[in-house]
C-alpha cells in the first residue's frame, strides 16, 4: 500500500515538475525576446518587472491591503515593511543621485492643489477596488476578477489624466523640493523612523513584530528597485507606462493628440511613435503582470478564479475607480509606487506629501467599500 502511495506522490511530483519548468523557460524566453528586439538593457528591464511581481504575488507583499489593515486593525506590519523597503532604496539611491550629474534622475514632482487632490481620490480609489497601481497590475496578473475589470479603466484613466496635467497644475503649485547629500539621507531616513515609532505606538497589542515573509518582501523590493534607478536612469514608476499604452492605441486609430501639452512634449511624442519594448515603465509593467501570472501557475498550475458574486453597483464602482485610480495618479505625480515609495526614497519632498494626502483618502475608501457592494458590511 505505502510503495503505491509512493508511486502516486512520486508521479504527482513529475507531474508538475514539468509545467513549472515550462514556466521558468517561458519567463527566460519573454526576456531572451526583449533583449533580442530591442537591446539587452530593455530586456533587463523586463527581468526586473518580473522579479517585482514574483516578490509582491509571491510573498504577499502589497499597498492598499497595508493601509486597510493599519486603519480598520491597527495592524503596522505591512506599512512598516514598507517604511523599510524605502530607507533601504534611500541610503542606495540618494547618493547615487547626488553624484550622477544628472544621467540618472530622481521622482521629482512639485507640490500642488492639483497633486494635494490627486493623491487623496487615488487613496480612495485604491481602498475601493484594493490595489494600488502596482497592486492592480499583479492582480489582473494573477487573475483576480475586479483586478482585470480595473485595469483597463485605470490605463484610461491614466492616459486622460496626462492629458490634462497641464491645465490641472497649471491651478498652483510650489517649486520641486529635494533632499540631496548626507543631510538629505539623514532627514529622510529620520522621517520614515518617526513614522514607523508612530504606527507602533498605535499598534493594537500583539501586532508590532514584522514577519520574516514581509522583511524577505521588503529586501527584494529594495534591490530591485535599486536595478530600476541604475538600469533605467530613473525610479520605479507604474502609471506613466498604463497611460502610453491607450496613447499609443489612440493614435493608432488616427487621434491627434497635438491637443495635449503633455502628450505632444517631444519626448513624449517620440515614446507614442517608438516601441513600447524601448519604454522602461512599461517593460515592469509588463513584468509585473507576468511575474504575478507566473506564481499563480507555479502554485496551481494555472489560475481560474471564480467571479465573485457582487451587486451591479460594486462592478460599476470597480469601472469608476479605475478611472479614477488613472486619472488621480496623473494629476498626483504618481502612486504608491511612483509617489509614494520612489518619491521618498529619491528624495522629493511631494512623496511625502503624497502620503498624507493618500493615507487620508484611504480611511474614506475603506469605509465605501462595504456601501458600494464589495464587502459585507461589520
Amino acid at each position: 500500500m505505502s510503495a503505491l502511495a509512493d508511486d502516486g506522490a512520486s508521479g504527482s511530483g513529475r507531474g508538475r515538475l514539468l509545467p513549472r519548468a515550462g514556466l521558468i523557460v517561458l519567463a527566460a524566453l519573454l526576456v531572451a525576446a526583449v533583449a533580442a528586439l530591442a537591446g539587452a538593457r530593455f530586456g533587463l528591464m523586463l527581468a526586473i518587472g518580473l522579479g517585482l511581481g514574483m516578490t509582491l504575488e509571491g510573498l504577499r507583499f502589497g499597498f492598499a491591503g497595508p493601509w486597510r489593515a493599519m486603519i480598520l486593525r491597527r495592524e503596522p506590519a505591512g506599512i512598516l515593511a514598507q517604511l523599510l523597503a524605502i530607507g533601504i532604496v534611500a541610503i542606495v539611491a540618494l547618493p547615487i543621485l547626488a553624484g550622477s550629474g544628472g544621467e540618472i534622475v530622481g521622482a521629482e514632482a512639485p507640490i500642488g492643489f492639483a497633486m494635494i487632490g490627486g493623491a487623496f481620490v487615488f487613496g480612495a480609489a485604491m481602498q475601493v477596488v484594493l490595489g494600488c497601481g502596482s497592486g492592480t497590475l499583479v492582480n489582473a496578473g494573477s487573475g483576480n476578477p475586479v483586478g482585470l475589470v480595473a485595469l483597463p479603466f485605470f490605463a484610461i484613466g491614466s492616459f486622460l489624466g496626462a492629458y490634462h496635467l497641464i491645465w490641472w497644475t497649471e491651478l498652483g503649485t510650489l517649486p520641486v523640493m529635494v533632499l540631496r547629500g548626507p543631510s538629505g539621507l539623514a532627514i529622510t531616513l529620520a522621517g520614515l523612523a518617526v513614522v514607523a515609532a508612530f504606527l507602533l505606538w498605535r499598534a493594537a497589542p500583539g501586532t508590532r513584530a514584522l514577519p520574516r515573509r514581509l522583511i524577505i518582501a521588503a529586501l527584494l523590493l529594495a534591490l530591485f528597485a535599486i536595478g530600476n534607478l541604475l538600469v533605467a536612469g530613473q525610479p520605479w514608476g507604474v502609471v506613466y507606462g498604463l497611460g502610453l499604452w491607450v496613447a499609443k492605441g489612440a493614435a493608432g486609430f488616427g487621434a491627434d493628440l497635438s491637443g495635449s501639452a503633455f502628450w505632444s512634449a517631444p519626448g513624449n511624442a517620440e515614446r507614442v511613435a517608438s516601441s513600447v519594448l524601448t519604454d522602461y515603465t512599461s517593460l515592469t509593467d509588463f513584468g509585473l503582470i507576468a511575474g504575478a501570472f507566473l506564481v499563480v501557475s507555479w502554485r496551481a498550475g494555472g489560475f481560474a478564479a471564480p467571479l465573485p458574486s457582487l451587486p451591479a453597483r460594486a462592478w460599476l464602482a470597480t469601472i469608476v475607480a479605475g478611472l479614477l485610480l488613472g486619472y488621480s495618479s496623473r494629476l498626483a505625480f504618481g502612486c504608491n509606487v511612483g509617489a509614494f515609495f520612489s518619491g521618498i526614497s529619491t528624495g522629493s519632498l511631494h512623496g511625502w506629501v503624497w502620503f498624507a494626502a493618500a493615507f487620508a483618502g484611504s480611511w474614506l475608501g475603506v469605509h465605501l467599500r462595504p456601501a458600494l457592494g464589495l464587502e459585507a458590511r461589520s
